[in-house]
Parts: C-alpha cells; structure tokens; sequence
C-alpha cells in the first residue's frame, strides 16, 4: 500500500525526524511479513504501533534495530542510512531495543543485567548516576539489585529490560509488547514511567497489545494490517475513530 493510500486521520505536530522508515518489505523465508512499511518517529515523540497479531509490528522493530535485514526499502537514524546495519553498530549511535519476551539474563544479578545495558560506555561516574536514575524510575530493582534476574516478577523483569536499555543512553528506545502478561496495576506503573522517559527526551517506538494504553500515551500512531500500515494520525484521534475502537478495543 502507498503512503497517498493510508488514511491519515488529522494532523501530526510538526516534528524534527529522529527515525524515517521509507517503504521496508521483510521476508521469512517464502513468507513476507513487511510489505512496504513506511513511518517516522520524531525527536521527543511517542510513537506506537498497533494491530492484529501477525500484522508485522515485531518485523518492523526487529528491521529497525538491526536485528532483520529489510530486503527493499530505506531506514535513516538520525540522518543516516542504517538499513544495512546490525544491532550492534546501532546501540553507540543511540538506539536501544527492549524486545518481547524481556531478553533477559536469568542467571545473572538485576546490577549485572544492568551494567550489561552501559557496556559500551566508559564514562564511569555518568553511568553510576545513570543508574541511580534507573533506581529512582524503578525502585523495586534497587532492593533487588542483587537478585538473580531470574527470581523476579514479570512485572520487575520487564522493569529490568527497560532500565538496562535506558543504560545505553538512546535516542531512540524501541519497546516490543511491554505489557504482556503482567496485571494491569504493574502496566500502568510502567507506561507512567515510560512517559516520563519520553519527557525527560528519549523518543519511543512502542508495539503494544493494549490498544487503549499505548494510543492514550503515544503522540502519534500507525495500524499495521497483514504487514501494511493501513491507518495513521495522532494517538487520541485513532484512538476515538470507529474503526480502530470496533477493531481493537472491543466496541
């Protein structure tokens, strides 16, 4: 589907482009997953993708962070070409990715799990009052810091799998269903502490299964359809459009 084909649904604030995905297709083998996503992300925005699944929200976090090979298609970061780049090349340039399924270290302590996030840093005294920013956004990791990560609650794992991201200072902070499975008393908790994350400066590209959640926090939004974006505008206003409300809230 073209972008002229995308029902736009009312204005976007103007933005400076930190992320630019121009028309990426994936493939799985015979299987196509992406089939020319196209979106933006700007410098301090929210920005959530939402659909069915299947629909290629994964595909597309796992294309941008470096993690898939998009086979058509451009990806620009901060005003550079990074299609071809892997994961690794795209953590110091200022992306983090906290995946579904929180990727984790089990066997190692909530601190060791954290130092792990800044391994590319050697700024030493700024990571250690990165950390205490960590501990104060969530303080049950600071009683837990020497807990194996495994021990934890899901709700303290996925706490631990943002924290650790954060500790690579990004730019951009990509977040794969950070949800899922937990209560909604420990969802909430979380997305209040991803909005003050994005307050404080750091863009989010969030797939989120709770629809209502991640449009009501998100300043702008994409509905990806069999791999397409078939549906973009600004959070609230998907999120008070028929359609998206009869498709994925339920009414």
């Amino acid at each position: 589907m073209s972008e002229a084909q995308v029902k736009t649904l009312g204005e976007r604030q103007a933005f400076t482009p930190l992320l630019a995905v121009d028309g990426i297709k994936v493939h799985y083998g015979a299987i196509q997953a992406l089939k020319g996503v196209s979106l933006t992300v700007g410098m301090g925005e929210m920005v959530a993708l939402i659909g069915a699944n299947g629909a290629g929200k994964t595909s597309t976090l796992r294309a941008v962070s470096g993690m898939l090979k998009a086979s058509a298609g451009r990806i620009q970061f901060g005003g550079q070409d990074t299609t071809s780049l892997k994961a690794h090349q795209l953590v110091p340039r200022g992306m983090a990715h906290a995946p579904e399924g929180r990727g984790i270290f089990p066997n190692l302590t909530v601190m060791e799990n954290l130092e792990l996030g800044a391994y590319l840093r050697r700024d030493t005294a700024e990571i250690r009052a990165d950390m205490e920013k960590n501990f104060t956004l969530f303080p049950v990791l600071k009683e837990r810091r020497n807990q194996m990560a495994g021990t934890l609650s899901g709700g303290e794992q996925q706490m631990l799998a943002i924290a650790r991201a954060l500790l690579s200072r990004p730019q951009l902070l990509l977040l794969d269903e950070p949800s899922l499975g937990l209560a909604p008393q420990v969802t909430e908790t979380i997305f209040r502490t991803l909005r003050d994350v994005n307050k404080a400066g750091v863009s989010v590209l969030l797939v989120e299964q709770n629809a209502h959640l991640a449009l009501n926090s998100a300043h702008y939004g994409y509905v990806l359809e069999t791999g397409e974006v078939v549906m973009a505008g600004p959070g609230k206003a998907l999120l008070e459009s028929a359609e998206v409300r009869r498709a994925y809230l339920g009414e």
